[in-house]
Order: structure tokens, then C-alpha cells, then sequence
């Protein structure tokens, strides 16, 4: 059939097989839908589980900032002579040292302002184990201690050598340290993982 234009050029036109066009255009995007999707399945879990490691693994390392700063907190209390004119009644004995009960008020105090449950903390003992500074009074010794419930349990070193192992001069000073169990959640299983707090402070006079 000829067609012609206003200039006087004609043209033939062709007839489109559009039945077999229209579904060839269908069967391709149903084939590219169905490839996007296998990808989402594949892509999707793998991304939840990079975004929950994310998120477990940077609570456990605010948990570890806040349990040694508790640790930090204690040890300063554990070193520092009680103010002779604040009236304080709890000393450790033989000394002007805050008493073992006070310094593990001071650890709960900051792992509660932190949002950490202070009945899940645990003492460990050093290794290597903590020695008496030769000559202190009182004679150094490591406990195991708790305050106000609710509680933490912690160790606390007083009057021990800090520089274990070195020629110079011993240091002394306190140890404070704890653990505390973290729950590592993942898909199908639980893991838990334990967070260790140790902070050596030189005594002061």
C-alpha cells in the first residue's frame, strides 16, 4: 500500500507483528523482576546481619567504656585519703583510706548514670596476682567487695606493688577490676562474651 506526504514523497508502511513484540517485552521484564527479587533474597540478609553487628558490637564497646570508667572511678576513691573534716564514718581499717563498701558504692553509681545493670558485675583476680608493697601500712591486701544494693561485686587491691617485674623502685598503690557478661545476640544463637574493667592507681598520701 502506498502512502504519501504533503511534499509528494510517498512510502510504503509495513505491518509490526505487535502480538509477538508485546510478548517478548513481557516475558523479559517478568525475566528481570524475577532476578531482582532472588537478588533481594540473597542481598537483604546478608545486609541485616552486617547492620545488627553493627549495632551488638558497638554496645559492647560502650559497655567496655563505662565499666572502666566505673573501675577508673572506684580505684581514684580506693587511693585518695578521705577529707578529714567531711565526717566520714567508713574507713578502711588502720588507714584514711574510704572504706571497701564506699569505693563499690562509687563503682555502682557510675555503671548505674551509665545504664548498666551493677548486679551482673563479677570480680576476677589479676594475673599475675597483685603482692603487698613491702613496708605499707596496712598491709596490702586484695577482697572482694560489695556496697548499697543493688550492687556490683568488685576486687579491690589496696597497698600493692603496681610495677610487678621491674628493677625500678616498687610502686604502690590500688587495683580495681570486675567483669561483666555481655549477651551477643545473633540470628539462631546466643553468645555470651565477658568484658573485663582493671585500673591501677598510685596511692596518694
Amino acid at each position: 500500500m502506498k502512502s504519501s506526504c504533503s511534499d509528494g514523497v510517498g512510502f510504503e508502511a509495513s505491518s509490526l507483528p505487535v502480538s509477538g513484540w508485546s510478548s517478548g517485552v513481557f516475558d523479559s521484564l517478568r525475566d528481570s523482576a524475577g532476578a531482582e527479587i532472588a537478588e533481594a533474597a540473597f542481598v537483604l540478609p546478608v545486609l541485616f546481619l552486617f547492620l545488627m553487628s553493627i549495632f551488638w558490637f558497638g554496645r559492647a564497646f560502650s559497655i567496655s567504656g563505662s565499666i572502666n570508667h566505673a573501675a577508673r572511678e572506684g580505684a581514684r576513691i580506693a587511693a585518695v585519703p578521705a577529707c578529714a573534716s567531711c565526717g566520714t564514718a567508713c574507713l578502711w581499717p588502720g588507714s584514711a583510706l574510704p572504706c571497701d563498701k564506699t569505693v563499690t558504692d562509687t563503682v555502682n553509681s557510675a555503671l548505674i548514670a551509665a545504664h548498666v545493670d551493677p548486679t551482673q558485675a563479677r570480680p576476677f583476680s589479676p594475673n599475675p596476682a597483685p603482692v603487698p608493697c613491702p613496708g605499707a601500712v596496712p598491709q596490702g591486701v586484695c577482697v572482694f567487695a560489695t556496697g548499697t544494693a543493688p550492687s556490683a561485686e568488685i576486687n579491690i587491691c589496696r597497698n600493692v606493688v603496681l610495677n610487678q617485674g621491674n628493677q625500678s623502685p616498687p610502686v604502690c598503690g590500688v587495683i580495681v577490676n570486675f567483669q561483666y557478661p555481655y549477651q551477643l545476640v545473633r540470628p539462631f544463637s546466643n553468645q555470651s562474651v565477658v568484658l573485663k574493667a582493671a585500673v591501677e592507681m598510685g596511692g596518694e598520701d
